[in-house]
């Protein structure tokens, strides 16, 4: 008869208890927010960012008349052709090289993981210090090294691409590997299935719609950067970009930014399509 009469006295205490403090010091998220609070102030106080310049009459007037030189893209029609053309070789760009860092980074992200407990994982830790060393080294880089080897122009520009971009979808493909639920793989692993067909028939069947996702991102992420990589030489939007702006040529600037957002547009549109299709 005590019994029941302990447990509602519990539960009414606890269910009155005072919430707890605002700060304690075992509280582990309120020290991590607390050092993310003074990580912030610090950055505010270490860099000299200069508001009261940034937002002054003269700046405001400086930008103002940029945007209005933007404001009239160039339509000339021998433009519009050359345009056209850069605008495919900046789309193939980043397609071929999202579409080699996919197969490259699927291909390193199965040593990256550990696919059970029982998986020792030799080489968990020198691929994923690879994948990492491939994606610290930025684009720009990449192609300023490659351009050394194979010149000017799309060439380098692609491999530049899929080099880096291999790095990122290398370690996003591990961790989906590695977040898949393990039934299925068990289940085929108890029937003495090899660890390419659990991979093939329980694991790529759950985390394909994820690695899709990952990999349409990362092309869209690819063509900003292919345009990017015009500045070193890389060939397409990009490049011409760089020669436009050097000549302070608005007009014609206007024109190739318009062609890139269309380009991030469309590839924006395929995502979606290609999502919609997957969840039907």
């Amino acid at each position: 008869m005590n019994a029941p009469r302990q447990d509602s006295a519990k539960a009414a205490n606890e269910a009155w208890r005072m919430p707890p403090r605002l700060f304690s010091a075992r509280c582990t998220m309120c020290w991590f927010l607390f050092g993310l609070v003074a990580l912030t102030a610090a950055s505010f106080w270490t860099l000299d960012l200069q508001w009261a310049r940034f937002l002054s009459a003269d700046a405001l007037r400086k930008m103002g008349r940029f945007l209005g030189e933007l404001m009239s893209p160039s339509t000339d029609p021998a433009f519009l052709l050359k345009l056209a053309r850069a605008s495919f070789e900046t789309l193939a760009m980043s397609a071929l090289g999202t579409l080699l860092a996919a197969i490259a980074g699927l291909a390193l992200a199965l040593p990256a993981s550990r696919t059970h407990a029982a998986d020792p994982a030799w080489w968990r830790a020198p691929t994923r210090l690879a994948l990492n060393a491939l994606r610290s080294i930025p684009e720009l880089v990449w192609a300023a090294l490659l351009i050394i080897a194979a010149g000017l122009g799309p060439f380098a520009g692609t491999l530049a691409l899929a080099l880096h971009t291999t790095g990122v979808l290398g370690r996003l493909f591990a961790e989906a590997v590695e977040n898949a639920p393990p039934g299925p793989a068990f289940a085929l692993r108890t029937r003495g299935v090899g660890e390419l067909g659990v991979f093939c028939y329980a694991t790529l069947p759950q985390i394909l719609p994820q690695l899709l996702s990952y990999t349409l991102y990362r092309w869209e992420n690819n063509i900003r950067a292919a345009a990017v990589l015009g500045v070193v030489g890389g060939g397409g939007l990009g490049q011409m970009l760089a020669f436009h702006m050097g000549l302070f040529h608005m007009n014609e600037t206007s024109t190739v930014l318009i062609a890139m957002l269309l380009l991030v547009a469309l590839v924006d549109a395929l995502s979606y399509v290609a999502r919609w299709i997957m969840q039907r």
